[in-house]
């Protein structure tokens, strides 16, 4: 015969669950569970603004940007108008302190990469990932470059929260008991005209 007891009652079992002695001092010693290398990312720029320089300890994307030529017009003018917006030092061009990346669909995709992915970011959306870029890097169409990127992400469509309501349930119709109890009709058009008639009309027993 088996009998509840209540757990707050049953204070002989209770009793036996505990250590009167718990030796803590080696508890979880040399014991790591999120590795360094998580939380070391490559610096991949360097930033220039007003006159001052942060050096990074990588530069690989600069080194790319240097290589890489190609501007586009928008850039080209803004240049030409030498406003103290925009500059160039050392084959790479500056958009009001923010470093211009050519229209290289790899180094973007790189960069947004970088930008999204680490385990330090932690998958940011549109806008967070928005604001992380803008504090080094430009290029016209960026915020389109972002929504792409996040949306075709796996990892965040996999783990993204709903925030829409719930849909109810259906109803659908009772089953009539004989002919023409339930009539439906619906009536599709306009249509391109054909012998003069431009729609039709569907009527469901």
């Amino acid at each position: 015969m088996l009998k509840h007891i209540l757990g707050k009652t049953n204070t002989k079992a209770d009793i036996l669950s505990w250590k009167d002695q718990v030796n803590t001092k080696e508890d979880n010693k040399d014991v790591q569970l999120l590795k360094d290398k998580i939380w070391t990312r490559r610096t991949t720029a360097r930033i220039t603004m007003l006159g001052q320089k942060v050096m990074p300890e990588e530069g690989d994307i600069l080194k790319k940007i240097q290589k890489n030529n190609i501007r586009e017009k928008e850039v080209v003018q803004a240049l030409e108008k030498k406003d103290g917006l925009t500059w160039e030092e050392e084959r790479v061009a500056y958009m009001e302190g923010r470093i211009y990346v050519p229209n290289n669909k790899g180094l973007r995709e790189e960069i947004l990469k970088e930008h999204h992915n680490p385990a330090d970011i932690g998958y940011p959306g549109q806008f967070r990932m928005m604001e992380l870029l803008k504090r080094t890097y430009w290029w016209p169409g960026l915020k389109e470059d972002v929504k792409k990127y996040v949306q075709g992400c796996f990892k965040c469509q996999q783990n993204k929260v709903q925030h829409q309501k719930k849909a109810g349930e259906l109803h659908p119709l009772e089953i009539p008991q004989g002919p023409w109890q339930e009539i439906s009709i619906d009536i599709i058009g306009p249509l391109p005209k054909s012998n003069g008639m431009d729609a039709i009309v569907v009527i469901v027993d």
